[in-house]
């Protein structure tokens, strides 16, 4: 192939409807057909990055290998085509008017007026294009964050408008997911909130080449052909997308509809093989046909939204798959949690996860549950701040130090087992400054973590500001609380583990961010094998 291709697939009627899941299942297929796909995602709000943003507005911060703060979807992207993304896959309107406004500072556009048309859409093009000219990839599919007709996705909507028309025939296509909602009291499918989504688009000069209609019911051919014909598509472009049990099933029911196939033809492109969806399939299959069941207790601060700990779950599917085990996710928030209710509330767990978050608030709460699970021998698991606050228990309950904590909850602590970077002491902004991206990290041989990888050097993501301080490592390691994993560059503990345990780890990066369909992340498999024996 001499030029790339581009997908654009934009959402009306609502949010929420799955646009990274279709784009990920089209990817997917299109990838199991040979081709090189990759998939980014430009998002309407002015935040730089979703980094600020507390995971009650948007979810989880997906991290990526070259420290990106990025949007969640980027996480569904990787674990579909288990294809690393980068800074370039997760664009915002905070990051084009940054980029535009340090360009006019830097008198680029001298003597112009600088304004939305051209200079943004400008920007917006340029970077829809950077995957593209790479020469890694033979078709692009960019994502449209938002709704259309939402004023902050309009300089979007216009700059895909643009790059279709400079790209020229069969080089750039749109496609447009809407929902077809079903009338209870009518007792039949709806097309008119469709109809209107469509001429919405148009309205801004773009005609939807293929429509996506997510639906809980069936779609009938006279209503395909009632909406090929009011939205100007073809009939067979008009492609269903019923509510599935996981998503997993995504891409299956978009290879029945034939999206994949309308989608090259519309871009003049052959089909190649049939998409070798054998290794998805298995996993498919051992997901839905458990052996085991399991219950895990998931500790954390913002357990009300999923979406916090959206990478979590997911790992927790494909560590499930490996072991052909149902893992029921008990999600437990940190602040209900104390002294008096841990053993009532945890208690019938076969593992004990403590995730991520930042902040005192439900920290004793985690505390108290590693207190638990240690004493307890039942299978634990720390990422990040559960890793930290089982250094803190284990300096609380065993070294004896009752005042132990993480300066980021108590300043005054005069034990803070777990301290702030010095290199993070003078920094002031908080967007993009913590340790970020992909670290190495070296293994002790003969410990839990080595065995869990089977090897000695790994690369993990990571997303902090607190460490495990140094200070403390001697005491706690002659206390019985190894340190298994260090950074060969900096020296800093990276993985925390009991001996006398059957499952206790504790790892600063964050593992749940390279689990994919593919590989699932050995960590996440073994734990759950060992929530598997602990129930035996």
């Amino acid at each position: 192939m001499n030029q790339t291709k581009y997908i654009f697939v934009t959402g009306g009627v609502t949010s929420s409807l799955g646009k990274g899941i279709i784009a990920a299942s089209l990817a997917k297929l299109l990838q199991a057909r040979g081709y090189r796909t990759t998939i980014q995602k430009f998002d309407p709000y002015i935040n730089v990055d979703p980094g600020t943003l507390n995971p009650y507005e948007h979810g989880e911060c997906y991290v990526t290998d070259d420290g990106a703060e990025t949007d969640l979807d980027l996480g569904h992207y990787e674990r579909f085509l288990n294809v690393p993304t980068s800074q370039a896959n997760n664009v915002t309107t905070g990051r084009v008017y940054l980029s535009v406004i340090e360009k006019e500072r830097r008198g680029e556009f001298l003597g112009k007026t600088v304004q939305v048309v051209p200079h943004i859409t400008n920007e917006i093009k340029e970077r829809m294009q950077l995957l593209g000219q790479s020469g890694d990839y033979d078709i692009v599919i960019t994502e449209i964050g938002g709704t259309v007709g939402d004023i902050e996705s309009l300089p979007y909507i216009e700059s895909v408008r643009q790059l279709v028309w400079e790209l020229g025939e069969n080089n750039g296509i749109v496609i447009h997911l809407t929902l077809v909602p079903f009338l209870a009291a009518a007792g039949e499918l709806k097309t008119k909130p469709t109809q209107h989504s469509v001429k919405t688009l148009m309205e801004s000069g773009i005609k939807a080449d293929i429509l996506v209609c997510r639906t809980e019911h069936e779609l009938s051919q006279d209503l395909r052909q009632k909406l090929a014909l009011f939205c100007n598509v073809k009939k067979e472009a008009v492609i269903q997308s019923i509510d599935a049990s996981t998503i997993y099933d995504v891409p299956n029911l978009m290879l029945e509809e034939g999206l994949d196939k309308v989608a090259l033809k519309k871009l003049d492109l052959p089909e190649k093989a049939t998409p070798d969806l054998k290794q998805w399939n298995e996993f498919l299959h051992r997901f839905k046909n458990p052996k085991h069941e399991i219950n895990i207790g998931l500790i954390g601060k913002y357990v009300e939204l999923q979406d916090s700990y959206k990478s979590i779950l997911e790992a927790f599917i494909h560590a499930g798959a490996a072991n052909e085990t149902k893992v029921n996710v008990v999600s437990i928030h940190s602040e209900h949690l104390d002294a008096k209710t841990a053993e009532n509330q945890l208690k019938g767990l076969d593992g004990i996860l403590v995730a991520p978050g930042f902040g005192e608030r439900g920290i004793e709460g985690k505390i108290e549950t590693v207190r638990y699970a240690r004493e307890n021998k039942i299978p634990f698991f720390g990422i990040c701040l559960g890793m930290q606050m089982a250094v803190i228990e284990y300096s609380r309950n065993v070294l004896g130090h009752a005042d132990a904590n993480s300066t980021e909850m108590n300043q005054n602590t005069s034990n803070p087992v777990i301290n702030l970077m010095e290199e993070q002491k003078s920094i002031t902004d908080k967007g993009g400054t913590m340790r970020l991206g992909a670290w190495k990290c070296h293994l002790e041989e003969n410990t839990l973590a080595h065995k869990i990888y089977g090897k000695q050097d790994v690369l993990e993501r990571h997303r902090h500001r607190y460490e495990f301080n140094g200070d403390y490592l001697e005491a706690l390691q002659n206390a019985g609380l190894k340190a298994s994993g260090i950074n060969p560059d900096t020296g800093l503990v990276e993985v925390i583990e009991l001996d006398n345990h059957p499952f206790f780890i504790g790892v600063q990066y964050h593992p749940e961010y390279k689990s994919t369909v593919a590989n699932p992340h050995p960590i996440f498999v073994k734990f759950v094998e060992a929530a598997v024996k602990n129930k035996k």
